[in-house]
């Protein structure tokens, strides 16, 4: 079938999280803390090991009370905060405050980078008439994300798992982003980082196209790909 509209995940598809080490020394700053160079890297890489920052890497070794709570944290703002500020105790820090302000600080727009081709490839999908949603794991509304980068104006709609109560790769979640865009799932392509998650798409109908999660200087024309598939399906 011709594809109609195209489904995008969010963290580490069409925007990519600010390095942990960047991450780190904005808290920092902006609570008025210092580290030196070594120890603000030796911090930034226990950080990241314990999977504390949301869209970066996955925690190495997940601690036993939070097993539960990660299953299910993007089902609601509480689990997710806890989750993750959870991981982030992991590792001693100046403050105690500084475990929520790191929490806070992932929420906002500047921790965000799109990929340097997402204004490109969106643009392309609504000259071509082609819809376009955001299906995301998350914990917390990313629209303003979206609208400081200037990417808004280019969606359709958006499907958060928070807001359902249901996450990927749970196909009730992508048959909502289908029902809120009028499309049969047979005329949608799910892009997507994680072949669980987001392949959770196929068992509806929806086509898969994968992209690598990688630093966006790392991938700059990965999104592209999906211009051609939706041209390809059109000449079919």
């Amino acid at each position: 079938m011709v594809l109609k509209t195209v489904l995008f995940d969010f963290s580490g598809t069409l925007f990519r999280i600010e390095s942990a080490r960047d991450w780190l020394r904005a808290v920092l700053d902006e609570r008025g803390h210092s580290m030196a160079g070594n120890e603000l890297d030796e911090c930034a890489v226990r950080l990241e090991a314990a999977g504390a920052l949301p869209g970066g890497a996955p925690p190495r070794r997940l601690p036993r009370p939070l097993t539960d709570l990660w299953a299910v944290r993007d089902t609601s703002t509480e689990r997710h905060r806890a989750a993750y500020t959870g991981l982030a105790r992991e590792v001693p820090l100046p403050d105690d405050g500084m475990y929520d302000a790191l929490y806070d600080r992932h929420m906002t727009a500047r921790a965000w980078h799109p990929y340097p081709d997402a204004a490109e490839v969106l643009r392309g999908l609504r000259e071509r008439g082609v819809g376009v949603g955001v299906v995301s794991n998350i914990g917390w509304d990313l629209r303003p994300v979206f609208r400081a980068h200037g990417l808004d104006p280019l969606v359709d709609t958006y499907t958060l798992s928070f807001e359902h109560g249901v996450q990927k790769p749970d196909a009730r979640i992508f048959r909502s982003a289908c029902e809120g865009l009028g499309r049969d799932p047979r005329e949608v392509l799910m892009v997507g980082d994680d072949r669980r998650a987001d392949g959770g798409a196929a068992d509806l109908g929806c086509e898969v196209h994968f992209v690598d999660h990688l630093p966006t200087s790392e991938r700059p024309a990965g999104l592209r790909p999906v211009l051609e598939a939706v041209d390809r399906s059109a000449a079919r």
